[in-house]
């Protein structure tokens, strides 16, 4: 199946190069990013590997959730994507242990504490609250700090290209299932006020979460049901000064399995959060002056009440984080540019416990228990006419558990004929215990901090018909904060290294034709106690990460105001846990194909249907749970 899926992969894109025209666009490094370096600045002017998943992508992607967008991309996995709806998305990313890929939106970190992993929830996160994302691949400790030991995922929000008072979008669809979704936009800008109101529903009565090994148990669906709304403001008070303001708030229900391949009855999971806050920007002629400051609260239910039977489970967490910084970016003249800045972090969390069974009731409580840290940064920038470009930075934090440490990272590139990008890049990255690692009843007061170096180059190519970008990393761990299935108390592997490559392209055949296709291959080694015995070990791959990957979209304009594209996805097989002091097992490779269609018959007006495993493929990215059977949505959007 792989050598297929790389046959056919070549042969599409030797293709599109013999049928190229050049009268079409898909033009990437003069794009404006922000996330490299938390300025907005072209993408030919830095080194780092950054992807873009624009705003027009996201419309084409209507019946997806974050999680399968995401997991479309170069270099990313995301666990459960696949899977029934609220089923935990853990994002892996080049080979790192979930928990590693640092969360922001707008540029805002953003993360769960009452989680394991200190991991935000994107199933918090509908695609109808999302203008674009902005995927910063290798280490980003120094601009982002703990978490972003693999990467940074972006989430941006607003828009910023508001030209009207008023506007309205609206978005109604349906499909199998009993799947619903809808979603309403305000948004508008006037006399230095702009402003964007939110709101998405989405329901389903979803299939069984747990694979039935017998086929005759006869599984219940498991539902889902969410919301969320948000809404950003921002006034420009003068000519230098804007003062910003934003609420999210979101909330979903779903029915849990009571584990790999067992069902459950009357077993739900309730998640909210609230994230809010502002910030102000202050631009001079050479100075730019930006703050910010965010308060986020979680609350996650777990709760088991069935009317057949005397068990009763309550298992309810609370996490709140707030964080604050502020930081300058300052032209020197003669190509330098300085950022200097710093932040303050603040997490706690508590749980509490009640179970009562046949063998009579048992509770547990984590106390309210909380870690602060605070940080300073520096990067240094240049840029110069003939194409090179680079960036030296590095980082001090000081938390209140673990004490003091630093990160760094340099990175270089060369732009040479406009054309050709030439980077690489090496950095530090940390990430500290989270509460419940340390104090859990399967926590170790004595963990220490995990901490990473990473090595990346590569070269990209682009003009108006092609992107490509192949880039090869390596990044070694030391230290890796784990859980040991026999013991069941996490602890400090010995460590992990991780290398492999990524290669992404964007082809524009024409102005009805387009090609997108990434490949990724990963090779993890690491050293770690045994999943089978309590003795030390080596593993020569990652759980639940293939060891290649591919994603690829053909995408048509077959008329006038119409859209159709066809898309695949492959994996190679996987190793997840086996269980109790068992092997781990071998997931199979898979391949789904995935189908989307729209036409506009008004400029204001947007027909769509999206098919996801359109060959009912069955196929398990985790063991013991079903994958997404044939889905079908469809819908209309009205902007006006």
């Amino acid at each position: 199946m792989s050598k297929k899926c790389f046959l056919i992969m070549a042969v599409c894109i030797i293709g599109v190069y013999e049928t190229r025209a050049q009268d079409s666009t898909v033009r990437q490094l003069d794009q404006v990013i922000v996330t490299a370096t938390k300025t907005p600045i072209p993408q030919n002017q830095t080194g780092k590997v950054v992807t873009v998943i624009t705003k027009q992508e996201l419309e084409k992607s209507s019946g997806k959730t974050l999680g399968q967008i995401l997991n479309e991309q170069a270099g990313i996995i995301v666990s459960g994507a696949l899977n029934n709806m609220g089923s935990i998305q853990s994002i892996y990313m080049r080979g790192a242990p979930s928990g590693r890929t640092l969360i922001t939106v707008d540029g805002i970190p953003v993360s769960d504490p009452s989680n394991i992993n200190d991991e935000f929830d994107i199933n918090l996160v509908p695609i109808d609250l999302i203008d674009r994302i902005e995927i910063c691949k290798g280490a980003q400790s120094t601009l982002y700090g703990s978490d972003a030991i693999a990467g940074v995922i972006n989430i941006i929000t607003t828009a910023a290209n508001a030209k009207k008072p008023f506007g309205i979008k609206i978005g109604l669809a349906a499909g199998n299932e009993q799947t619903y979704r809808g979603n309403l936009q305000l948004y508008g800008k006037e006399k230095g006020f702009a402003y964007d109101v939110r709101y998405s529903k989405i329901s389903t009565a979803g299939f069984p979460a747990a694979y039935d090994s017998s086929g005759k148990a006869n599984f219940h669906n498991d539902g889902y049901n969410g919301d969320a709304v948000a809404a950003h403001i921002a006034w420009d008070a003068t000519s230098q000064l804007t003062i910003r303001g934003f609420l999210q708030y979101s909330r979903y229900k779903s029915d849990l399995a009571q584990g790999a391949f067992t069902d459950a009855q009357d077993y739900t999971a309730t998640s909210r959060n609230l994230l809010v806050g502002g910030g102000f920007s202050y631009k001079l002629p050479s100075i730019t002056i930006t703050g910010n400051y965010s308060y986020n609260e979680a609350t996650r239910i777990n709760l088991q009440d069935t009317a057949h039977q005397p068990d009763y489970l309550s298992d309810n967490y609370f996490g709140k984080t707030q964080f604050a910084e502020m930081y300058a970016s300052i032209e020197l003249g003669y190509g330098f540019r300085l950022l200097n800045g710093a932040d303050y972090r603040y997490a706690s969390m508590n749980e509490q416990y009640l179970s009562i069974t046949s063998y009579g009731p048992y509770s547990s409580h984590f106390d309210d228990t909380s870690v602060s840290q605070t940080s300073m940064y520096s990067s240094l920038f240049y840029s110069n006419k003939s194409g090179f470009h680079a960036e030296l930075g590095g980082r001090l934090n000081t938390q209140s558990r673990f004490g003091s440490n630093y990160t760094y990272t340099f990175n270089p590139s060369f732009l040479f004929t406009k054309n050709w990008l030439l980077f690489g890049s090496v950095s530090s990255g940390y990430k500290t215990p989270s509460l419940y690692q340390l104090y859990s009843s399967y926590g170790d007061p004595q963990l220490q901090p995990e901490q990473s170096v990473n090595y990346e180059g590569g070269v990209q190519f682009n003009n108006d018909w092609l992107s490509t970008r192949a880039c090869y990393f390596y990044r070694t761990i030391k230290d890796g904060i784990d859980f040991n299935y026999n013991s069941y108390l996490y602890f400090n592997y010995d460590a992990e290294k991780a290398q492999g490559l990524e290669w992404e392209n964007k082809i524009r055949v024409n102005s009805w034709l387009t090609l997108t296709a990434n490949y990724t291959f990963l090779k993890v080694k690491q050293v770690s106690e045994s999943r089978i015995s309590f003795d030390d070990t080596t593993y020569d791959y990652a759980l639940r990460q293939p060891e290649h990957t591919i994603n690829a979209t053909l995408g048509l304009s077959p008329v006038k105001n119409g859209f159709l594209s066809i898309s695949g996805h492959y994996e190679s097989k996987r190793y997840d846990v086996g269980g109790y002091q068992v092997p781990d097992v071998t997931l199979n490779s898979f391949f789904i194909l995935n189908a989307y269609a729209e036409y506009r018959p008004l400029k204001c007006l947007k027909l769509f249907v999206d098919a996801k495993n359109i060959t009912d493929k069955k196929f398990f990215t985790i063991y013991g749970y079903n994958s997404i059977p044939f889905l079908i949505l469809g819908g209309a959007t009205i902007d006006l």
